[in-house]
């Protein structure tokens, strides 16, 4: 027997010994979620459906009044998607390089994740798609960008474009039209790699600003915090200066970010730690003060202490507790506002990829969902917009929901499947 095969054996008898709780209908969730109790898992549950694709004119599911079509297929894992300002939809294809496996557990997991498409080669290249009839379907796609390092998060201001690869952010000229950069581009700020790889970027509605998510190495600083020096956290670059900073920090793994309108606050999707059970603690949804501390890895939901880790009772004291909880493991990645009037029957408020969990006994995620808000701040329970990417005895993954846009056209949304290799479209039916 393979050392996989074996490690999968180990971990998987090992989960049917251990006592689970929580389930779906009764997820940590909303701006005052009922927590578990910690409980430490000595084996972590790994549990993954393997990939399937979408076949025979299978769909996913949409909410009442809504349809849903492929505006681009036959991509290879994408993950993030920038629209630029003449229409065209920009896609980063990329995926997680895995690092050698040096314990069972390590096996394990990279077993558990090849199942779903989740590591191996990385396609690296940002592509172009363009709708130009505007029938929803893109019929021209170009290279638009390759050879990078794990590429993500995409930001334009004016006539230059910003890429977040993993190990840093680099910004090429652009001209409105351009199918193609030209030249290597100039590199601005360094990244750690490894670990939360993924390196979303948006701009401030000023233009003066770019965010980037920056991911923690490990889990809860297994392998020390100078290891996760200038990690889990949002830097700031200055594009006048080119300067960049740490913004907010204690944020075990930022991705999807997104201004709220009415307050002008930067937003953000967290994915928490795991080890503590099925929905402890739940990843979450927050607006992202200046200087603010959010807990990472001390402590989570404001200051519930996580006793596994080296205590700084300085940095517990100020932590922030985050806005609104999403489920534990759900995996959120994808964020984006969307404005009253993109779709029927949802006003204005977050649209949240969910790219669903690898490490709980019963799946959860695996949705696009609608966080409304009122006053610039959350104002209701999640609604689905699309769902049915998993089978109902959860062994397959139809597809898994990434990164979100709204389209071009302003009545529609965009979603990145990274199983399914297709960028989904969501207009009214």
């Amino acid at each position: 027997m393979g050392i996989v095969s074996k490690a999968t054996e180990v971990v998987g008898g090992a989960v049917a010994l251990l006592r689970r709780y929580g389930s779906p209908s009764h997820q940590a969730v909303g701006q005052t979620p009922q927590i578990p109790e910690a409980r430490k898992q000595g084996i972590m549950t790994l549990k993954l459906p393997a990939a399937a694709g979408w076949k025979d004119g299978r769909l996913p599911s949409c909410a009442p009044g809504l349809q849903v079509n492929a505006f681009a297929s036959n991509l290879d894992h994408p993950r993030w998607i920038e629209v630029l300002p003449n229409g065209d939809v920009l896609v980063a294809e990329s995926k997680e390089q895995p690092e050698t496996p040096r314990t069972l557990m390590d096996h394990a997991q990279q077993a558990t994740m090849r199942r779903v498409k989740a590591i191996g080669v990385s396609a690296n290249r940002v592509t172009l798609w363009r709708d130009a009839d505007g029938d929803g379907v893109a019929e021209r796609r170009e290279v638009f960008v390759e050879n990078q390092n794990q590429p993500f998060g995409m930001a334009l201001v004016g006539e230059r474009f910003y890429l977040g690869n993993t190990d840093g952010i680099r910004r090429f000229e652009y001209r409105p039209g351009d199918t193609s950069l030209a030249g290597g581009g100039e590199k601005l700020v360094d990244f750690k790699p490894h670990g939360h790889w993924t390196r979303s970027l948006i701009v401030s509605p000023d233009q003066a600003k770019i965010y980037a998510g920056v991911g923690s190495l490990s889990n809860i600083g297994d392998k020390g915090m100078a290891a996760e020096e200038g990690r889990a956290a949002i830097w700031e670059l200055d594009v006048a200066t080119d300067m960049a900073r740490i913004f907010a920090s204690g944020l075990r793994n930022p991705v999807g970010m997104a201004f709220e309108p009415v307050t002008g606050k930067l937003w953000t999707v967290v994915n928490e730690r795991d080890g503590l059970g099925d929905e402890t603690p739940p990843d979450y949804l927050t607006s992202v003060e200046e200087g603010g501390f959010y807990g990472w890895p001390y402590c989570y939901w404001g200051r519930t202490v996580d006793d596994r880790v080296p205590q700084a009772p300085d940095l517990v004291a100020r932590a922030i507790q985050p806005d609104y909880a999403l489920g534990g493991h759900t995996a959120s990645l994808g964020l984006c506002w969307m404005p009253t009037g993109t779709l029927p029957g949802f006003g204005e408020g977050m649209v949240i990829g969910q790219h669903g969990s690898w490490n709980r006994s019963t799946l959860s995620g695996y949705k696009l969902i609608f966080v409304p808000f009122a006053n610039g701040a959350p104002s209701g329970p999640a609604r689905d917009i699309l769902s049915g990417f998993l089978s109902k005895d959860e062994k397959l993954a139809y597809g898994r929901p990434v990164g979100v846009a709204v389209g071009p056209d302003g009545r529609s949304l965009l979603m990145a499947d990274d199983v399914g290799d297709v960028i989904w479209r969501v207009s009214a039916a």
